[in-house]
């Protein structure tokens, strides 16, 4: 039986125009749309109607970027994809593109289906998966062919963390030469991960231990260099290459300098390193451990260049790195050495609102934010425009989004599985009012309508690489 939803009223926003329209969504896609008090829209009829008068009505986020489960330095992320995906529509997002991870030795497909086993069955939202690539080998090069015809069409490597998840330029260039006759797509988390090991040796014989040595040996020139070195070994491939959280401002430049020669370069920025800063790494009592992610916060200098990055479209996509510890039992692994403390931080839930606040404070239009935070990453990543719009034939994941609603972030009313806020206190303007994930209502009018299992696991085609 075909059921029929209706959006009434509110200003729809895409990446492309604003309009005052009516949506119409039958059976989890978007049937129509027809200016608000139009004969045509005035004629619909629906099962339910969604009054979205005086409110926004948006794409639902893509998150391109988060690791549910993850495990790290002898703990997991204490979100599981239950959890995760849960908070996540509670902050807009309706899809996330999370990381499946080969094990050193193993194959890509065993990496796969590991996460395909904690995710199945467990998702609020729509989900896809990136691979990790911990060993190239002759096998798993051939082995990416497979994924990209599969569905998994990106491969993240490492430029860091030696010993656990870095390939050699040797390695990071074959998968590029793979990706480039695939179709695929190579990410890189761009840190010179053995230059970083020595700094953090000679912090810690110093006597160095506090959270905040964390963003001093993971230093902004480590970042710049490596950002540099992928983008050349992406050239020499003639492959394109997508650099994840981007912090510092010498990163950028390399991007920006990328792209300036037409380069199939981009790049990634999360909203940690849009509002936080080395300020809170140095928080005292251990505090700062909540904020030790890496690529590491930064002076609050480099703030003001990434934001230019977004606006100019040197940045593409903000996605959040969601890859959440708890302060109390997982953080304080790090207690007395900053460099057991497991990198990563919360905020699934803030992404959407904390980018809706960029646009009060004139940072970002309204179809930028759309376009960095739904449209971009799903374009990207393969999956436009199923997802990422609000146009007819989409998946009906839609966002209903108070503009004026005011909120003060904090731990007591989020939800996500962590006993901490990287914002805890921070007032924003904007606030979801209703999310629908295939015209399915998960927030309904402020409270919880999901289940676990309504998420679908998503395939993804080729990205789109528009510059």
């Amino acid at each position: 039986m075909s059921t029929r939803t209706l959006v009434r009223g509110g200003l729809v926003i895409t990446a492309a125009e604003e309009t005052h329209a009516d949506v119409l969504i039958e059976d989890g896609r978007i049937a129509a749309l027809a200016a608000h008090g139009s004969a045509a829209a005035d004629a619909w009829t629906a099962d339910r109607t969604i009054d979205a008068t005086g409110k926004y009505v948006v794409p639902g986020g893509v998150d391109a970027h988060t690791h549910m489960e993850m495990p790290f330095g002898g703990t997991f992320a204490s979100d599981t994809f239950e959890t995760g995906t849960r908070a996540a529509a509670w902050g807009g997002t309706t899809t996330i593109i999370d990381f499946a991870i080969q094990s050193k030795g193993g194959s890509l497909g065993e990496g796969l289906d590991t996460w395909h086993a904690k995710a199945d069955g467990k998702c609020a939202i729509d989900y896809a998966f990136h691979m990790i690539m911990s060993d190239v080998n002759e096998s798993s090069l051939k082995e990416m062919d497979r994924l990209v015809s599969g569905g998994v069409s990106s491969f993240k490597l490492f430029t860091a963390y030696p010993g656990v998840f870095l390939s050699d330029d040797g390695q990071i260039l074959r998968a590029m030469q793979r990706a480039g006759s695939n179709g695929g797509l190579v990410m890189t988390h761009a840190e010179n991960g053995l230059a970083i090991d020595v700094l953090v040796e000679q912090a810690l014989a110093r006597g160095e231990r506090d959270p905040r040595y964390h963003g001093e040996v993971r230093n902004a020139l480590l970042e710049a260099e490596a950002t540099h070195r992928v983008i050349k070994l992406a050239q020499v491939a003639g492959a394109p290459v997508y650099v994840v959280h981007v912090s510092a401002q010498g990163a950028l430049a390399e991007i920006a300098r990328a792209r300036h020669e037409g380069l199939p370069v981009f790049g990634e920025t999360c909203p940690q390193y849009l509002f936080l800063s080395t300020d809170n790494l140095a928080e005292p009592e251990f505090e700062g451990a909540k904020y030790v992610c890496s690529t590491p916060l930064r002076p609050k200098e480099h703030q003001a260049a990434l934001w230019r990055g977004l606006r100019t479209n040197d940045l593409q996509v903000v996605s959040t790195d969601h890859c959440p510890f708890c302060f109390k039992g997982q953080k304080d692994l790090g207690k007395g050495d900053f460099s057991k403390i497991p990198n990563g931080m919360p905020g699934v839930e803030n992404r959407m609102d904390l980018l809706h606040q960029a646009v009060v404070d004139g940072h970002i239009s309204r179809r930028r934010w759309i376009e960095i935070a739904c449209a971009a990453p799903a374009r990207m990543f393969g999956l436009y425009p199923q997802k990422g719009t609000i146009t007819p034939g989409a998946d009906a994941d839609i966002v209903v989004y108070d503009p004026a609603a005011e909120q003060v972030m904090s731990a007591s009313t989020h939800h996500m599985n962590v006993d901490y806020s990287a914002y805890e206190g921070k007032r924003v303007t904007g606030r979801v009012e209703t999310v629908l994930s295939r015209g399915v209502p998960v927030i309904d009018n402020r409270e919880y309508a999901g289940h676990a299992g309504h998420g679908a696991y998503v395939p993804r085609g080729l990205g789109e690489y528009a510059h």
